[in-house]
C-alpha cells in the first residue's frame, strides 16, 4: 500500500502524517502494489459502521414522477452519518502509528465521527467548528470527550484556525477532507452498494457535495470494479449543492458564481467554497457523464419535510439537498421518468433541527 499523487502520479510511503504530495502539494490517494500478493489493507477502529440498508421510496417516486428511487440509509451509522466509514480507517491508521493528539475541522458530522472513533482508540481530539454549527452536533462532539473550538464566520474559517492550532501545537492534522485514509474508508459505501444490488445498479446516484469525499470515493470504487470486470455498467454520478455554495456547479455548467463571505445555508454539511479535492470532484462527475445542479434553501427544507411525511425518513438538510436536486435534474430531463436513482441519506435529522 502506498500514496499516489492525483496530479503528478508520484508515489510515497503510506503514512498518516503525510497529507499532500511532497513533490507538488496536490492531494493523495491510496493505491496498492498489484505485484504483492500479501499487502495489508488499512487497519480499522470499528464501532459497527456500514451494512446500511437500501429501501425503495415508493410514495416519493410517485410524487416526483420517477419510476424507481432508492435510499441508502447512511444516517443509521453509529454516529448518524456516512462519515463513520472514513473515520474507521483514518483513526485506525493514526492509532497504529502511535499518535495520541489530533486536530480536525468540520461542519459537525465529521467532527462527531472523528471524536467518537478517536475516543475508542484513546486519542485526544481537538475539533474546530463554525460557531453556527447545530447545537446537537456540537453537543455530540463534546460528549465524546473532544475539545471543541468554535470559530466565527463561515465554514472555511474553521479550517484556517485548525491549521493555526496545528502550527502552534505540533499535533497531527487529521483532516477528513484531505486525508487519504479517510477517503479510502469511504469507498466501503460503493463496495457495499454493489454487493447489495449485484447487477441491478441504478442508472444514477445523486449525492450532496461540499468537499466531495462520498462522491470521489464512489467514483474511484466504481471505476476500479468496472476495470476489473466486476460490474459492466457504471451509474452516472450527480453532485448537488446549495445555490449559496456552488463552486462545483458553476465549474461544471460554466456559469457565474461568486462566494459571499456572509452566506449561510441550512445545508451546513455542503457549505464549502473551495474544496481541496476540487479536480477529483470534477473528474468523478465528468468521466461517467454525470452532472451538477444547485438547489434553493426553500427546496432543501421542503424535501426534508416531504421525505419525513411520505417515507418516514428524518434526515438533516444536507441530505435532503440531494432529493431536491433529483427534482431539479428531472426538470432538466437529465434524469428521465423511467430511470432508476439511488440517493444516500448522508446524515440523521436529529443532528440538525434547521
Amino acid at each position: 500500500m502506498y500514496f499516489e499523487c492525483i496530479d503528478c502520479a508520484s508515489s510515497t510511503i503510506a503514512n498518516p502524517t503525510i497529507l499532500r504530495c511532497p513533490d507538488c502539494n496536490s492531494p493523495l490517494i491510496i493505491n496498492y502494489d498489484a505485484s504483492q500478493s500479501n499487502y495489508e489493507l488499512p487497519k480499522t477502529i470499528t464501532l459497527g459502521e456500514g451494512n446500511t440498508s437500501i429501501i425503495e421510496l415508493t410514495r416519493f417516486s410517485q410524487a416526483i414522477g420517477i419510476t424507481k428511487v432508492y435510499a441508502k440509509l447512511e444516517n443509521t451509522n453509529p454516529t448518524g452519518s456516512f462519515k463513520d466509514r472514513g473515520s474507521s480507517v483514518m483513526i485506525g491508521a493514526i492509532s497504529s502509528a502511535g499518535i495520541k493528539d489530533i486536530v480536525e475541522d468540520s461542519s459537525g458530522n465529521a467532527g462527531a465521527s472523528v471524536a467518537a472513533y478517536a475516543a475508542r482508540a484513546n486519542i485526544s481530539t481537538h475539533i474546530f467548528v463554525p460557531e453556527s454549527a447545530p447545537k446537537a452536533k456540537i453537543d455530540q462532539i463534546t460528549v465524546y470527550g473532544a475539545t471543541v473550538h468554535k470559530v466565527p464566520g463561515h465554514r472555511d474559517n474553521a479550517t484556517k484556525k485548525a491549521h493555526d492550532f496545528v502550527s502552534q501545537t505540533g499535533f497531527l492534522y487529521a483532516s477528513h477532507n484531505i486525508n487519504p485514509y479517510f477517503l479510502e474508508g469511504t469507498k466501503s459505501f460503493a463496495f457495499e452498494l454493489v454487493d447489495q444490488l449485484k447487477n441491478n445498479l441504478p442508472d444514477h446516484i445523486v449525492i450532496p457535495v461540499g468537499n466531495g469525499s462520498l462522491l470521489i470515493a464512489t467514483y474511484l470504487t466504481l471505476k476500479h470494479l468496472k476495470n476489473l470486470g466486476s460490474i459492466t455498467r457504471v451509474p452516472k454520478l450527480h453532485a448537488i449543492q446549495s445555490e449559496r455554495f456552488m463552486p462545483i456547479v458553476a465549474e461544471v455548467n460554466d456559469t457565474q458564481w461568486q462566494f459571499d463571505q456572509n452566506a449561510t445555508t441550512v445545508a451546513g454539511g455542503i457549505a464549502s467554497s473551495n474544496p481541496p479535492r476540487f479536480k477529483q470532484i470534477l473528474t468523478s462527475i465528468n468521466e461517467f457523464n454525470g452532472s451538477a445542479a444547485s438547489v434553493t434553501e426553500e427546496s432543501i427544507l421542503g424535501y426534508r419535510s416531504l421525505l419525513a411525511e411520505s417515507e418516514g425518513i428524518y434526515m438533516e438538510p444536507t441530505s435532503s439537498a440531494a432529493f431536491a436536486g433529483l427534482h431539479a435534474l428531472a426538470d432538466k430531463n437529465i434524469i428521465g421518468p423511467s430511470d432508476t436513482v439511488l440517493i444516500p441519506v448522508t446524515g440523521n435529522g436529529l443532528k440538525d433541527s434547521n
